[in-house]
């Protein structure tokens, strides 16, 4: 059996919540900060406005062709 530091299931809530606690510290710190358009929030908003757009394109491509 694998060794835990606390118990089977709070390692991983332990784990999750130092991942998160990290990059919240890496996006704010003012030394390591990335640019404004590079933050995690904007990419995120890319990605979506992305998927958005090709889903449209491909709704009015069914509707015009059925």
């Amino acid at each position: 059996m694998p060794p835990v530091l606390l118990s089977r299931g709070l390692d991983p809530l332990l784990g999750m919540f130092t991942g998160i606690l990290a990059y919240y510290l890496y996006e704010t710190n003012p030394r390591t900060a990335p640019p404004a358009d590079q933050r995690l929030s904007e990419l995120a908003r890319w990605k979506l406005s992305k998927w958005k757009h090709a889903r449209d394109e491909r709704l009015a491509r069914l509707e015009a062709g059925g």
